[in-house]
């Protein structure tokens, strides 16, 4: 019988994709017989989150770790260099046959396959300050920044014995799976060459009812979070271009939770004077599928996503989506007649799929054989491949 460690960090209340990952492959390697060891951050009601999202897992054998301090100094500086985690995570992988991390590469001890989970969650201030584009708008980082990164990757961490995110990408005989093709390159462009295969997230979101149901036909719907970088300002400016090119009274309606921040402070001022916008909130379960099937249209604006479960979402509610031309996004939609460079653009496609019915449905029938590359089924079949693959190496 192999022994198996799996790491995750905690079960959010909100179960979704990135909780999906960790639960079916500990359920997936019990089924194979190993047995299975689950190691998290911090508590969480693992029997709660494997039941809402359909996994059986048999917690009378699973063995259940926490391996994160629950508080005082000790927490603090785990949040800094995790070395407390690495420590307890170590001892967990001596016994181990194979190691599974399914958020973001973290140090085993020996060689382990890493999952990259949330891109703001790397672990390496260098790579999230490329991405966000702050290396690109100050080439030169303040001296004090470059003085505690030297001290923490250079010194304290060999000292602590705790690899860096670059030291185990530069292992080969690590195997690292990124999200999206795009992920990878935007990772060996900044470290190099590195052992990996992508492997793309689970959208758990499968529609009950009809994706052909009858929806309006001006309708145009985002959902997800809402925070400067997903750009619903933008989004608001294409559907206002939209209308203008053709006087039609479109409509654009957002679900995500509005938090009292500026940002959506600045997008209620926006729909203040913009009636046709309106606000949803966090839609779940029936709500948030009535939501999706409502609009014929869906837009995303953020160029950089590292995949977008919602774009999948759309896909199989039988929305059209309309997104950037570069990133995650565009990979999962895969037309480039519904990828856009500029706001302009973005219009100027919603516009012509608005007014031409013919090719409204040409494109509604390629989403919805795309939709087929997201689903659970699909998902779970790749698992498999690449299950087998990890207890055969």
């Amino acid at each position: 019988m192999k022994k198996a460690l799996v790491y995750f960090t905690v079960f959010n209340p909100a179960l979704g994709g990135g909780e999906f990952t960790p639960l079916a492959f500990v359920s997936a390697l019990q089924k194979k017989g190993c047995d299975v060891t689950l190691a998290l951050d911090w508590h969480s009601d693992t029997a709660r989150a494997a039941e809402k999202l359909g996994l059986a897992i048999d917690m009378a054998k699973l063995k259940v770790a926490y391996v994160k301090p629950r508080g005082g100094l000790a927490r603090h500086i785990d949040s800094i260099i995790p070395v407390f985690r690495t420590r307890a995570l170590k001892k967990l992988a001596r016994d181990a046959d194979i190691c599974i991390s399914t958020a973001n590469p973290v140090d085993f001890g020996k060689p382990g396959h890493h999952f990259v989970y949330l891109l703001r969650t790397f672990g390496d201030n260098a790579f999230l300050e490329r991405i966000s584009g702050a290396a690109r708008r100050n080439d030169r980082a303040p001296l004090a920044r470059r003085l505690r990164t030297f001290v923490a990757e250079a010194l304290l961490r060999p000292l602590l014995g705790v690899r860096s995110t670059r030291k185990i990408l530069a292992d080969r005989r690590e195997r690292i799976y990124p999200t999206s093709l795009y992920v990878e390159r935007t990772m060996r462009d900044f470290y190099g060459d590195f052992n990996s295969r992508v492997f793309y997230p689970p959208t758990v979101f499968v529609p009950s009812g009809r994706p052909d149901a009858a929806r309006d036909p001006l309708k145009t719907i985002y959902i997800g979070q809402i925070f400067p970088q997903k750009r619903l300002h933008d989004i608001i400016d294409i559907v206002e271009l939209a209308r203008k090119l053709t006087g039609k009274d479109l409509t654009l309606a957002i679900a995500g939770n509005m938090r009292p921040d500026s940002y959506t402070g600045r997008l209620r001022k926006m729909a203040g004077t913009r009636p046709w916008v309106s606000f949803a909130g966090m839609l779940y379960g029936r709500e948030k599928e009535a939501f999706l099937l409502s609009g014929t249209y869906a837009l995303h604006a953020e160029r950089d996503e590292a995949f977008g479960i919602s774009i999948t979402e759309y896909l199989k509610s039988g929305a059209i989506p309309v997104v950037p031309d570069e990133g995650g996004t565009a990979e999962i939609v895969d037309d480039p007649d519904l990828s856009f460079g500029d706001n302009a653009r973005a219009a100027e496609i919603l516009a012509g799929l608005v007014e031409d019915a013919n090719l409204r449905r040409e494109k509604q029938l390629r989403c919805a054989a795309r939709a087929r590359r997201w689903t659970l089924e699909a998902y779970l079949a790749n698992q498999e491949e690449i299950l087998e693959d990890i207890l055969q190496s």
